[in-house]
């Protein structure tokens, strides 16, 4: 699909993967409709595309809820005439899989799986409709493999893996010119361990438990060695172009996580965890 004078929506658009591609659209004459919860660092970021030259609006929302994603469709529209893109790419990290309180799970799913799916369920049926689309979907190499301290992070990414393949065939056997693409970074210089920042209020008590901290350590160090967000946008303005499905931007890590699950599948030892592959491509 071609991106000049067409409209991209992006969620969590307003910083790390999201802003970064933002730019790389903008780079290839695409319209941009940014939705983020954070007003301030929504705002900040559509004035710098707007200076470098960018047609771009800030939609302040919240990807959990489907009228908020709506209303992303709706301004698309009403500002640019039309939707062709939509980049379900807001998401959050908390909770290993003991002892997380099913609150925490709950707002890590409603984020990264509800977001993804409010995001089907809005644009889709538009660009089946007008028979030209594409859906990108964050993943993760946490959606191709378990990681200790982040089981509620993984259910949610393996969650959209499985829906991202769904969609690709359904759409497959409706002919239609709509493109899907499952993006499933390893670490990436982005805020994702900082997401208690947007946690609803009566949870952030989490924030300050011995686990939250520990994770967000780990997080962060491994994030820091992580590849920059440049590459990640540049990838997937690359599968959006050529419509693949796959974007894997640490591809190494992530064919080496699939073979140990079948190698363990057919009865080897467990598969192991290698952070630092899961750090550079």
């Amino acid at each position: 699909m071609e991106l000049q004078n067409r409209t991209a929506v992006i969620t969590g658009g307003a910083s790390g993967i999201g802003l970064a591609t933002a730019y790389k659209f903008a780079e290839l004459g695409a319209n941009l409709v940014l939705g983020d919860i954070e007003q301030a660092a929504l705002d900040a970021a559509v004035s710098r595309l707007r200076d470098n030259g960018a047609k771009v609006i800030g939609v302040q929302g919240d990807v959990s809820k489907e009228e908020d994603v709506q209303a992303l469709k709706d301004a698309a529209l009403d500002e640019f005439g039309g939707a062709h893109l939509i980049f379900n790419n807001a998401g959050v990290a908390a909770g290993p899989t003991i002892g997380t309180a099913k609150s925490v799970w709950d707002w890590v799913m409603k984020v990264n799986v509800d977001g993804v799916i409010n995001g089907i369920n809005v644009f889709v049926p538009h660009f089946l409709e007008q028979n030209e689309g594409h859906v990108v979907n964050t993943g993760s190499l946490a959606g191709l493999g378990g990681v200790p301290g982040m089981g509620a992070y993984c259910a949610s990414k393996f969650a959209v893996v499985g829906i991202s393949e769904s969609l690709f065939h359904e759409l497959g056997m409706r002919n239609t010119n709509v493109g899907v693409s499952a993006l499933c970074p390893g670490f990436v210089k982005t805020r994702i361990f900082e997401s208690g920042r947007n946690m609803p209020n009566e949870l952030k008590s989490y924030n300050e438990s011995p686990d939250a901290k520990m994770l967000n350590d780990l997080g962060s160090a491994a994030v820091n060695a992580g590849i920059d967000a440049d590459i990640v946008a540049n990838a997937v303005a690359d599968a959006v172009l050529n419509k693949k499905f796959w974007i894997l931007t640490h591809e190494r890590a992530a064919l080496r996580t699939t073979e140990q699950r079948l190698e363990w599948m057919r009865g080897s030892g467990a598969a192991t965890i290698n952070l630092e592959g899961a750090t550079q491509p």
